[in-house]
């Protein structure tokens, strides 16, 4: 996966890709949607399991929304060192622009946990993004 946002920390690397799914959003209803796509790779010489999930998404009037909660999409996936493990997912603005951020908690074998970084990374409705380059 080719993602346009990518952070590495603590010897893991996670990427993102957002989507705006424009099927699914709304904005008489004030609900725009995106998918994202995660990547998340184990570049360390120890093997690390993600527990926790925290996010932080924020829409263009500032409205913040804090999402906590055990692992991703119902799993907390072991990766060995050099493994990979994707999952999709997705969010639900009322605004047609925004971004979001977080954290994965994860743990080693031996029980030490530490954080690890997911970059920002933006959600643009794509007739917004047109509008701004116009202006």
């Amino acid at each position: 996966m080719t993602a346009p946002y990518r952070q590495v920390s603590n010897d893991v690397e996670v990427s993102v890709e957002p989507l705006f799914l424009p099927e699914q959003s709304s904005a008489e209803q004030r609900q725009f949607v995106w998918a994202y796509n995660i990547q998340i790779v184990n570049r360390g010489g120890r093997t690390v399991q993600l527990l926790n999930r925290h996010w932080r998404i924020i829409d263009s009037l500032g409205q913040v929304q804090e999402v906590r909660g055990p692992g991703v999409i119902g799993e907390q996936p072991i990766l060995r060192p050099g493994d990979t493990f994707a999952y999709s997912s997705h969010t639900v603005l009322k605004t047609p622009s925004g971004f979001m951020v977080g954290d994965y908690e994860m743990s080693t074998e031996a029980g030490d946990r530490f954080e690890v970084k997911i970059p920002a990374f933006s959600l643009d409705e794509p007739l917004t993004k047109a509008r701004a380059k116009l202006n």
